[in-house]
């Protein structure tokens, strides 16, 4: 076994363990959402899972806890099938489907003796407390951390492009204007801006050597831009400046120096180092020169690149060449900006999850995951702002995905609730048992289909 799978296979042990902490603890109190309303307005609740004690969505298949006790009228556990948990609430057709008591006279304590907007609380406090654990998250982030960013004009060397970047005219050291004629506040923004751009038919205004341009969003390059699984296809272009030089390295053994700035390889001249990594990539196992600048002086090295394809260099990075706008909070600031910040967020991801249903760039087939996509959005190395960053995100989703009007998630529900309220006409439980039953089954043909495709994709690469 390599080192190179060690580290990988930690990384994904990271992420794996950021996950499950994430969901174990947004499914809780998610749960626990709608526990507090039925407690509140004196409903029972019989059983509170972290995790199905059975295989969802068939209630009496598998039924398997790690754990299990009972408080009061209410058995606490954790099951076994980890993509949920649930409150199972008295008098009330859920996911267990439990028949037998529903033909039973209704109780004071049951669900269905309680008036609808009672139950309406009950049906929204999941999303309810999803919502204030994504506020709350970020109010103490902002508060702990503040916030940093890059103005799109403070990335003084331009940017950095991939294939992807060039297919569409893009170069390294290009300055990004602005996006169909419309500045773009945040270095980080400029991608989404492309996205929403005219229906992904839009522009984007740079300026190279000195001179402005406009360039086509082409057919195809949104598509290609959210197929891609982790970085950007442009980043803000830093020179190749050595910033570190490892022990015993190649590096180490050329003489190359911390400072040293490399300007050339294999004749070709570099600008940043970003060409440094793809001439590597392209010439590993052979030997090449390499022009060194120092003290306003020109070396010229040999290098056999080794099949790992490293030197043994770190270069400097973006808080040492580039200037970041830095704010702090105090608690009050904070507060309005965690507020502010988790609106923007969920209005983002329901801007995002239209583009499926209406962009001609998007497939669902291309932009739908499970468990899988999940994992991947966290870094494979903790980090506790990222982490608490991405945790509230979630929040927003699981918010906002259980808010669908859907039978079987709490929107479905909140749905024939409402018809309630307005219609007066309470809505038979034969034709709640039927809904129920319907959801269930899209919901379990979803849950395979996104991670049906996450398995696809794994096998593909």
């Amino acid at each position: 076994m390599t080192l190179h799978t060690v580290l990988l296979m930690s990384g994904t042990a990271v992420k794996v363990l950021q996950l499950f902490a994430a969901l174990s603890l947004l499914i809780a109190l998610h749960e626990g959402g709608h526990f507090f309303f039925a407690r509140l307005f004196k409903t029972r609740v019989e059983k509170f899972y972290l995790f199905f004690d059975f295989l969802f969505p068939f209630s009496n298949l598998l039924n398997f806890t790690f754990f299990k006790k009972k408080v009061g009228d209410t058995e606490y556990g954790i099951g076994w099938f980890p993509l949920g948990g649930y409150v199972k609430i008295a008098g009330m057709i859920d996911e267990s489907m439990d028949k037998e008591q529903m033909a039973l006279p209704p109780q004071p304590w049951e669900y269905r003796s309680k008036k609808p907007w009672q139950r309406l609380f009950i049906m929204l406090g999941g999303i309810i407390v999803n919502v204030i654990v994504a506020i709350l998250i970020y109010i103490a982030v902002f508060s702990i951390y503040g916030e940093e960013y890059l103005l799109p004009q403070n990335a003084r060397f331009g940017i950095a492009v991939d294939s992807l970047g060039r297919s569409i005219g893009l170069q390294d050291g290009d300055m990004i204007r602005s996006v169909d004629n419309k500045p773009v506040d945040r270095f980080e923004h400029i991608p989404m801006a492309m996205v929403y751009s005219h229906n992904q038919r839009g522009t984007i205004e740079i300026t190279r050597d000195g001179k402005d341009t406009t360039l086509n969003i082409l057919p195809g390059t949104v598509r290609k831009m959210l197929k891609m699984e982790k970085g950007g296809f442009i980043t803000p272009a830093l020179p190749a400046v050595i910033d570190s030089v490892a022990p015993n390295s190649i590096a180490e053994k050329l003489g190359i120096k911390i400072g040293d700035s490399i300007v050339a390889m294999n004749g070709q001249p570099v600008r940043f180092h970003n060409e440094v990594k793809e001439i590597i990539l392209a010439n590993y196992n052979k030997q090449i020169p390499i022009t060194i600048k120092r003290d306003n002086a020109e070396i010229i090295i040999a290098a056999v690149i080794p099949k790992d394809s490293t030197l043994g260099v770190e270069f400097r990075n973006y808080h040492k060449l580039l200037h970041f706008e830095k704010v702090r909070y105090n608690p009050i600031q904070a507060i309005g900006k965690g507020f502010v910040f988790t609106f923007e967020q969920f209005g983002s991801y329901i801007g995002q999850f239209k583009l499926m249903f209406s962009s001609p760039e998007i497939k669902a087939s291309e932009s739908m995951g499970g468990i899988i996509s999940f994992g991947k959005i966290f870094p494979s190395e903790f980090d506790m702002q990222q982490f608490l960053m991405l945790t509230a995100f979630i929040s927003i989703i699981l918010a906002f995905m259980n808010l669908l009007p859907i039978p079987g998630l709490d929107g479905g529900y909140v749905i024939f609730l409402l018809f309630e309220m307005i219609t007066g006409k309470q809505v038979s439980e034969k034709v709640m048992e039927r809904a129920t039953t319907i959801g269930l089954v899209l919901l379990l043909t979803l849950m395979v289909y996104a991670n049906g495709l996450d398995i696809f994709r794994l096998f593909k690469h």
